[in-house]
């Protein structure tokens, strides 16, 4: 394991990099607003689901594989483009909808809500590039079991992800819940989210392998 100052660091900067908006907090904000505390929670565990699967390939040598081959970068590269184009397309087409008085009814399926945060995440390749890039530099060269101190950090960069993720679903519910401006432009909102979901996913189709 690093030294305290370094395990600080690695945890202060895991924190800012999860503040950072994306397709995983973009998610999470989406199914808050449109269905409350319970959705957003549920979408932001189905996505920290999704980088333990990112940690555990990245420990046993997947994703080295996905730096260094080029086949394997890009078929995941179309299907996490692919997934985030249908997201964007599924919320351009959604019909305008207020907020429901009770928040769990505005969401069919909780089980569905955790797929999508999990697929978000775990489709998106550039994810399993940057635990890759990320953590090792947190491993003391002289760390006997390098794949198990690879595993506890990446075991505490998810843990940490934790309060981020769920602040973002209690805060975007909150909003749902207080402000009118906010139920009255749901629709609009869907669009946005839309357009962000489809501009995440064409910016990852045109992402170039990082050997090339």
């Amino acid at each position: 394991m690093p030294e305290l100052p370094q395990l600080l660091l690695f945890i202060a900067a895991g924190w800012l990099l999860n503040l950072t908006p994306g397709p995983d907090v973009l998610c999470i904000v989406n199914h808050a607003l449109r269905g409350g505390v319970r959705p957003g929670v549920v979408a932001a565990l189905g996505i920290v689901s999704g980088c333990f699967v990112h940690v555990v390939a990245a420990a046993v040598g997947v994703s080295a594989l996905l730096a260094t081959s080029a086949t394997a970068f890009t078929v995941l590269k179309w299907v996490g483009a692919a997934y985030l184009v249908f997201m964007g397309v599924r919320l351009l087409r959604s019909r305008p909808s207020p907020l429901a008085v009770a928040p769990a009814l505005a969401v069919p399926s909780l089980w569905r809500v955790y797929q999508r945060g999990f697929l978000t995440n775990v489709l998106n390749p550039k994810v399993a590039l940057f635990f890759l890039a990320f953590v090792p530099q947190f491993i003391p060269p002289d760390a006997p079991h390098k794949a198990w101190t690879f595993l506890v950090l990446g075991l505490i960069f998810n843990l940490n992800s934790l309060p981020i993720n769920l602040g973002y679903a209690w805060l975007a519910a909150w909003a749902a819940r207080r402000l009118d401006a906010v139920q009255k432009a749901m629709h609009w909102l869907d669009g946005l989210a839309g357009l962000m979901f489809l501009g995440f996913g064409l910016r990852l189709a045109m992402t170039d392998h990082p050997a090339s």
